[in-house]
């Protein structure tokens, strides 16, 4: 099949970014052939076709009804490539409702990857840093979650995305979660989830002698980070030689370093910055978990994923897409969103040995994942997507 790819790719590239490329890949080694076009300030080092896309909050605000030249873009590659179907991932950021339009003559399925198409700050979380669980509307802004202005200019845009999903062919999501909120903002889905890449030949567990937890994402309100530091504070009480190596960039990354000056954690945590796939893998040889502390419920969490594959330990939170990757007990532990003082203790309690002494989890729960989330079983549902 000729299969056109479409998708914002957002400054601080996370695991949807990741997914997307590993996909395109995917699918090329099934025998299709493949095109990705991309919206955003930044773009993948082997993306086919990158359109304009700003993070000026100015511009998007017309950008984000119709980005002309994500419509142009979109226009000339199915002019000139043919697909026989697209996939389009996220499109609420840069690239706008309305090349769910230019696509009409394609057969599409849209892939609903996260929550901005649903809610206007794109996190279904209120000020409070609580889970928000109404559909949008006026709670939008009763609930201070944006201005009466931004409101109002919303109000095109979430029709213009409305009328857009019901040209879609088919919409998938990618965990029970995410189905069960998209269907109480009346749009049905499959749920379809995300591959896990096997762990590569190279890599092997090597954990370390001290306490050693790796947070790996996008450093953004959502993520929970600051929770993490310090919920990390009150376990160095225990344990002054445990170790946090936090791994990804973001639009926090200045404030999680000073929140990490001001609780003397300095000597204890590590930012590396943002690091591509194979070098977030080689971060996790010495981990005792890795840690998700998620404020928001993620759509799906493909890091958890990746650990578990590589038999590593997880403590994430409840809420969200998480409950579908992590077996409690066997593979990891959950803990309510936003709660400290549990983040604590559950850290505290893989500090001490209490939970995962050996720091690994059992072969076979970690193969059960593998088979599961396999790219050749996601690239047979999609194939299946597709061709209907």
């Amino acid at each position: 099949m000729r299969i056109l790819l479409v998708s914002d790719w957002m400054s601080f590239a996370g695991g949807s970014e990741v997914y997307i490329a590993g996909l395109k890949r995917w699918l090329r080694e099934a025998g299709d052939d493949v095109r990705l076009l991309t919206s955003g300030v930044d773009g993948p080092l082997d993306g086919d076709t990158r359109v304009f896309g700003t993070d000026n909050v100015v511009a998007q605000a017309a950008l984000q009804i119709a980005n002309p030249f994500a419509i142009a873009g979109v226009r000339r590659i199915v002019r000139d490539f043919k697909p026989d179907a697209a996939l389009v991932s996220h499109f609420a950021f840069h690239l706008s409702p309305a090349v769910l339009s230019a696509l009409r003559s394609v057969p599409t399925v849209v892939s609903m990857m996260d929550y901005k198409a649903i809610c206007p700050i794109g996190s279904k979380l209120l000020p409070d840093v609580t889970i928000c669980d109404q559909p949008a509307g006026l709670v939008c802004w009763r609930a201070g979650c944006v201005s009466l202005p931004q409101w109002l200019r919303d109000q095109p845009r979430y029709a213009l995305i409305r009328s857009a999903l019901l040209k879609a062919h088919r919409i998938v999501c990618p965990s029970a979660w995410m189905q069960q909120v998209l269907r109480k903002n009346g749009v049905e889905s499959e749920c379809v989830p995300l591959p896990v890449s096997v762990p590569s030949v190279e890599f092997a567990r090597a954990p370390a002698s001290e306490p050693t937890f790796v947070c790996v994402g996008r450093l953004s309100r959502e993520k929970g980070v600051d929770v993490l530091l310090r919920a990390f504070k009150r376990v160095m009480t225990a344990h002054p030689s445990a170790r946090l190596r936090i791994v990804g960039g973001g639009p926090l990354h200045g404030e999680l370093r000073l929140l990490t000056e001001s609780l003397n954690l300095t000597g204890n945590v590590e930012f590396t910055g943002q690091r591509s796939p194979d070098a977030v893998e080689a971060t996790l040889r010495d981990a005792w978990a890795l840690v998700a502390p998620s404020a928001w419920a993620e759509p799906f969490g493909l890091a958890v994923a990746e650990a578990i594959a590589r038999g590593v330990p997880v403590v994430a939170t409840k809420l969200g897409g998480f409950a579908d990757t992590v077996e409690e007990g066997v593979t990891g532990l959950l803990v309510p969103n936003g709660d400290e003082s549990r983040l604590a203790v559950t850290l505290d309690d893989v500090a001490s040995r209490r939970a995962f002494p050996q720091h690994t989890i059992p072969p076979a729960a970690a193969q059960r994942l593998i088979e599961r989330l396999s790219p050749r079983l996601h690239v047979e549902r999609l194939h299946a997507a597709l061709r209907q």
